[in-house]
């Protein structure tokens, strides 16, 4: 019989290629990682480091231009930048702001809260606006009109950056008068809130009904 003091069998040490011993799974989870001087290090658990908000935006946001502006003064020229930005929802809310910066990221910014704060809400019939309608901002007119399902946003380069940010799907427009890029983005921004739905529109029949009313 075997004695029961003696002790078992000793594993045999698994070597790597290296020359070095394998350190089993059990051991590892035991050991401190240290540095060159001994010491443990400690995890990283910096706070500095803001993890990336995937929520959704309420609002959508597109720079249209951004311009360098120049302004002389007694040392010579100060450059800032001027940029002209449109926020909307992808349904009947939208905005336009124009702000100044020192650089181009500090004037997209300001332009962005002007435009959130300027923010209107217009009236929509299903895809397009309500009725025809043409606004006139200083120098610059544009004509918007209604369009048929499936006809797409057919205008310029300013007004399809506003439009783009609303539920509008479905228009026609042209710009008649000045070509500067700020006058229009304001001209689209009055003739959309000017749109009135057509169960408040005063049609020719009504007017008769009353009319006749009145006569008897």
């Amino acid at each position: 019989m075997a004695d029961a003091n003696t002790t078992a069998p000793k594993q045999p040490k698994v070597v790597n290629k290296s020359g070095t011993l394998k350190m089993t799974d059990e051991v590892a989870a035991t050991k401190q990682t240290r540095d060159m001087s001994g010491r443990p290090m400690r995890k990283n658990t910096r706070r500095d480091r803001v993890k990336a908000d995937n929520t959704p935006k309420e609002f959508e946001e597109i720079t249209i231009n951004i311009d360098r502006v120049s302004r002389t003064v007694k040392g010579g020229r100060r450059m800032r930048f001027k940029a002209l930005v449109a926020v909307g929802n992808k349904k009947n809310k939208v905005g336009v702001g124009v702000a100044k910066g020192g650089d181009v990221t500090t004037a997209v910014q300001k332009a962005v809260r002007v435009a959130k704060k300027n923010m209107i809400t217009f009236n929509l019939n299903e895809e397009t606006i309500c009725h025809e309608v043409e606004t006139k901002t200083t120098g610059a007119r544009v004509l918007m009109k209604p369009a048929a399902p499936g006809t797409g946003i057919i205008a310029g380069g300013i007004v399809r950056s506003v439009i783009g940010l609303t539920g509008i799907k479905n228009l026609i427009s042209k710009s008649l008068g000045s070509t500067n890029k700020v006058n229009i983005a304001y001209a689209v921004i009055e003739g959309l809130r000017q749109q009135v739905p057509r169960a408040k529109w005063n049609t020719t029949i009504e007017k008769n009904k009353t009319s006749k009313k009145e006569n008897k």
